[in-house]
C-alpha cells in the first residue's frame, strides 16, 4: 500500500513537471497573432464603446449635448432642463444629407463627426463639421455656412483695468499706466532691467537659444476690482542657473542647435526669484508689503477682495513643510495671518477657496490626520471644522452659496467601500454630511453651471460604467445618458482586470492593485509577471474606473501578467499612509516586491521569478531603483524618461517629497550611485528634447554602468519631449513589448508589425 502512494505521488509530480515544461515550451514561442492581438487591444476604442461620456453643456445653461456611440455609430444626443427628457439633438440622416451636399463628399449618417455644436435662438444650432461652421436649421435642415471674423490681434502685452480707464503695459523691462480718456503715460517702476523684469512672469517651458538668446516675452499684470490697485511682479533671473539640451533633428542644419531653459534642481540657491509689487493707481507710487521675494517653485499668489487695497496672498515656504495664507491691506501696510499651515513632512495638498458673499474662507487640511474640509470666518479668525472622520476630501466640487452647501469628493467614507473608490457629499456650514451618490463604487462627476444638476460617470475596473444625470441636492437619478458597452471585447475573450487586497510592508495596513491576463489565458501556462510601476507620492496607482481597465491589456496579450499596486506611500488614504514615503522614496518598491510575492503565491499560474518592471518618468526612477534595490526579484526593465538622480531633477518635486535641504538620502537613493548593483536586463529610455526631465541623469547614469562594466540597453529619441508621441510613441511602444517577450518570455520578438 505504501509502496502505491509513493508510485501516485512520483506520478503526480511526473505529471505537474510535464505540464510546466509545457507550459514552458509554450511560452517559449511567439507568433504573429499574439501581437495582432495586442495590437487590437492597443487600439481597444474599435471594441469598447461608451467608456467615459463627457457632456458638452450649453452657453445659455438650458442643458447639454453628448454622444452615445456603439460599433455602429454615433449617436448625438441632447438634456433640455425644461424637461430633462434625453432625445436626438437633430435627425442624422436628415443632416448627413445635407452635409454630403454643401461639403461635395459623402457624410454617412452613422460616422458623423462633429466637432462643435451650440444652440442659437429659436431652432437653430451652430455646428461645427471638417472645419466649417454652419448654421442649421433644424426644421428644413438648411445649412447656411458661416463666414469666419477675422481675428482681432489681440495685444498680450497690454491689459485694461477693469473701469476702462486705465491701460498697463511693459516697456523697458519696466511697468507703465497710461490714462484712457487723456493718452499720458505714467512710469510706475524705474529699476528694471534686463533679466530684472518687472510686469513678466517666469515661464517653466520657455527655451533659449543660445546660450545668450531671448528668452519667449511674457506679460502680466493684475488690477484690483475697482481698478485703484495694480499687482505684478518682479522676476529676477540674474543669479539663476540653467538646464540644457542639445536639438540634433533639425533637417537643415548639420550639427546640434543648443537650447536652455531657467530651471533650478534640488538644493540649488540660484533659482529665480520673484517678488511680488503693487502699485497706488491714484498716486502712481509703489507700495511696500511684508510678503517675501521666493523663488519659482513657491512664488505669491494674490486674490484681490472687494474691499480696495485688500487682498489675500498664499505662498508656500522653500521644503514645504508651512503654507501662508495672509490678509494684506495695502492702505495700512499691514498684513495678518488667516492660515498657516504646517508639517513635520510635507504639506502636500492644501487648497483653499474664498467666499466672498459668506465672508469666509474654505480650506482643505490634513491637520487632522485625514484631508477634511475647514471653514475660517474671516471677522473673527476662528477656524472649526465642517467635516470630521477617517476619510480623505478628493475635492471641493461645487458652493451654492445662497443656500451654503459645500459639495465635495471623498474617498473611504462609504463604510464597506474600496478606499480609491469617490463619492460625491455635501454638507451644510453647521456640519452636517449627506451622501449624493449611494452606489459603491468610483464616481466622476460634473456639476451644471448653475450647481442644479451632476453628470455622473460611475464605475469601477471590473464595473462597465453609467453616466447618469442626478439632482444634485438629493441625488436623484433622472437619466441615463449611456452605458459602456465592452461586448465586442468580451467576444475576443477579454476580461477585466482582477483586483486584489493584501497587508502592506507596515504590517497592518491593507494596499489595493489590480493584474491584467491575457485573452486567451490559460490557467494551466506559467506566466511571467510585469511592474507598471509609479510611486509618485503625488498621484495614486490603483485602477479606479472602467475607462483604464484596458490600460495594460496590450502588454499581457503577449505573455504576461501585468500588475499595478499602490503601496505605502502614495497620495490620496491617510497623512500616515503618505509620509511613508517621505525621505524615503527609494523604498516605495517594497509593496510591489511583497505583492509580487504574494500573487506568485496564491496563483499557480504566475511566475514570481520572472518579473518584470517598466515606468516613465518617476516611473522610470522606479524601475532603475527596481533593478539595482531589488535585483533578487527584478529581472528585466524598461525605464523611460527617468529621474534617475533626484538631485538633477526639477527642484520642487524632490524637495516636496525626499525633503530640502538635500542631505545623504539623495545619495543613497540615487541610481547612478547604486549603478554597480545591476544584474538584471535593463533598457534606459529618453527623449533627447524632455524639458520636464531632462536626460542627462539618463546619459549620467548609463556612463556609470559603462564605469561599472554592467551591460545595459540605451534608446534616444532625439525629438521627443517628456511625453512621447505619433511614430516616435509607436517606436517606443514596440521596442518595450520587445525587450519583454525576448529578455522575459525568452521568445524571439516580431519586429515587422503595424501598431495602426
Amino acid at each position: 500500500m505504501l509502496t502505491q502512494i509513493r508510485l501516485h505521488h512520483t506520478f503526480k509530480y511526473f505529471l505537474i513537471l510535464m505540464l510546466s515544461l509545457s507550459a514552458l515550451n509554450a511560452q517559449d514561442d511567439i507568433t504573429i497573432e499574439d501581437y495582432n492581438r495586442a495590437v487590437a487591444f492597443n487600439n481597444y476604442g474599435g471594441m469598447a464603446y461608451n467608456l467615459f461620456t463627457k457632456v458638452n453643456w450649453y452657453k445659455d445653461g438650458s442643458g447639454f449635448w453628448f454622444i452615445d456611440t456603439n460599433e455602429e455609430e454615433k449617436f448625438y444626443k441632447t438634456v433640455a432642463f425644461k424637461d430633462d427628457k434625453v432625445k436626438d439633438l437633430f435627425n442624422q440622416e436628415e443632416l448627413s444629407k445635407a452635409l454630403s451636399e454643401v461639403l461635395g463628399k459623402t457624410i454617412l449618417a452613422n460616422k458623423l463627426n462633429i466637432t462643435k455644436i451650440e444652440k442659437q435662438n429659436g431652432n437653430s444650432l451652430l455646428i461645427e463639421v471638417s472645419g466649417k461652421t454652419f448654421e442649421l436649421d433644424i426644421n428644413s435642415y438648411k445649412l447656411q455656412l458661416q463666414e469666419k471674423e477675422p481675428k482681432k490681434e489681440a495685444n498680450n502685452f497690454e491689459t485694461t483695468s477693469p473701469d476702462g480707464k486705465w491701460i498697463a503695459f511693459a516697456k523697458d523691462y519696466n511697468v507703465f499706466v497710461k490714462s484712457v480718456e487723456t493718452d499720458e503715460v505714467f512710469q510706475l517702476s524705474y529699476d528694471g532691467k534686463k533679466d530684472y523684469e518687472y510686469a513678466t512672469y517666469y515661464g517653466w517651458f520657455d527655451l533659449i537659444e543660445g546660450e545668450n538668446g531671448e528668452r519667449p516675452k511674457h506679460f502680466s499684470v493684475s488690477w484690483s476690482k475697482d481698478s485703484k490697485w495694480l499687482k505684478t511682479n518682479l522676476v529676477d533671473y540674474r543669479g539663476a542657473e540653467k538646464m540644457y539640451l542639445l536639438n540634433y533633428t533639425i533637417d537643415s542644419l548639420y550639427k546640434p542647435k543648443l537650447l536652455s531653459y531657467y530651471r533650478g534642481s534640488p538644493g540649488d540657491t540660484a533659482l529665480v526669484k520673484v517678488k511680488p509689487v503693487f502699485y497706488n493707481i491714484a498716486t502712481k507710487k509703489e507700495v511696500k508689503t511684508n510678503l517675501p521675494t521666493v523663488t519659482h517653485i513657491n512664488s505669491v499668489g494674490v486674490r484681490w477682495l472687494e474691499d480696495s487695497g485688500k487682498l489675500i496672498a498664499n505662498w508656500k515656504a522653500r521644503g514645504f513643510q508651512k503654507e501662508y495664507v495672509k490678509e494684506v491691506d495695502l492702505n495700512t501696510g499691514t498684513d495678518k495671518d488667516l492660515i498657516v499651515e504646517t508639517s513635520t513632512t510635507n504639506v502636500d495638498n492644501f487648497e483653499y477657496r474664498l467666499i466672498e458673499p459668506w465672508n469666509k474662507i474654505l480650506f482643505l487640511s490634513e491637520r487632522s490626520g485625514w484631508r477634511q474640509l475647514y471653514v475660517l470666518d474671516l471677522k473673527s479668525n476662528a477656524i472649526k471644522p465642517l467635516t470630521q472622520g477617517d476619510f480623505f476630501i478628493n475635492s471641493i466640487e461645487h458652493v451654492d452659496e445662497k443656500r451654503k452647501i459645500i459639495y465635495f469628493l471623498a474617498s473611504g467614507k462609504m463604510e464597506g467601500a474600496n478606499p480609491y473608490h469617490q463619492q460625491l457629499y455635501k454638507v451644510d456650514v453647521k456640519g452636517k454630511i449627506t451622501c449624493i451618490t449611494p452606489e459603491k463604487g468610483h464616481h466622476r462627476i460634473v456639476f451644471s453651471k448653475d450647481g442644479n444638476y451632476v453628470v455622473d460617470n460611475y464605475s469601477t475596473v471590473t464595473t462597465p460604467t453609467k453616466t447618469w444625470l442626478r439632482k444634485a441636492s438629493t441625488g436623484k437619478i433622472i437619466a441615463l445618458l449611456t452605458e459602456a458597452n465592452v461586448d465586442k471585447a468580451i467576444t475576443r475573450g477579454w476580461s477585466p482586470p482582477q483586483e486584489f487586497q493584501l497587508i502592506a510592508k507596515d504590517g497592518k495596513t491593507t494596499i489595493y492593485g489590480a493584474i491584467w491576463k491575457p485573452s486567451n489565458f490559460d490557467v494551466t501556462q506559467s506566466y511571467p509577471i510585469i511592474d507598471a510601476t509609479y510611486t509618485g507620492p503625488h498621484t495614486q496607482r490603483f485602477p479606479k474606473s472602467f475607462d483604464v481597465a484596458f490600460a495594460n491589456q496590450a502588454l499581457a496579450e503577449l505573455g504576461f501578467i501585468v500588475m499595478q499596486v499602490d503601496g505605502l506611500g502614495t497620495y490620496g488614504r491617510s497623512k500616515a499612509f503618505h509620509n511613508h514615503s517621505y525621505k524615503n522614496m527609494g523604498n516605495n518598491l517594497e509593496d510591489h516586491v511583497k505583492a509580487i510575492q504574494y500573487l506568485g503565491d496564491i496563483h499557480s499560474w504566475i511566475d514570481a521569478d520572472r518579473v518584470g518592471i517598466f515606468g516613465h518618468s518617476a516611473g522610470g526612477y522606479d524601475t532603475g531603483r527596481a533593478m539595482l534595490a531589488f535585483p533578487e526579484t527584478y529581472k528585466v526593465g524598461v525605464a523611460s524618461a527617468a529621474d534617475h538622480d533626484f538631485r538633477m531633477e526639477k527642484a520642487w518635486w524632490p524637495e516636496m517629497y525626499q525633503g530640502w535641504p538635500v542631505d545623504d538620502t539623495y545619495h543613497e537613493i540615487s541610481n547612478i550611485t547604486n549603478a554597480k548593483n545591476l544584474q538584471g536586463k535593463l533598457l534606459l529610455v529618453h527623449g533627447g528634447m524632455d524639458d520636464n526631465v531632462n536626460p542627462s541623469a539618463t546619459f549620467k547614469l548609463a556612463e556609470a554602468l559603462i564605469k561599472a562594466d554592467k551591460e545595459f540597453d540605451l534608446l534616444i529619441l532625439p525629438s521627443q519631449r517628456h511625453g512621447f508621441r505619433g511614430p516616435h510613441r509607436d517606436y517606443f511602444t514596440k521596442k518595450r513589448w520587445n525587450y519583454f517577450v525576448e529578455h522575459l518570455r525568452g521568445a524571439k520578438p516580431i519586429w515587422d508589425f503595424k501598431l495602426n
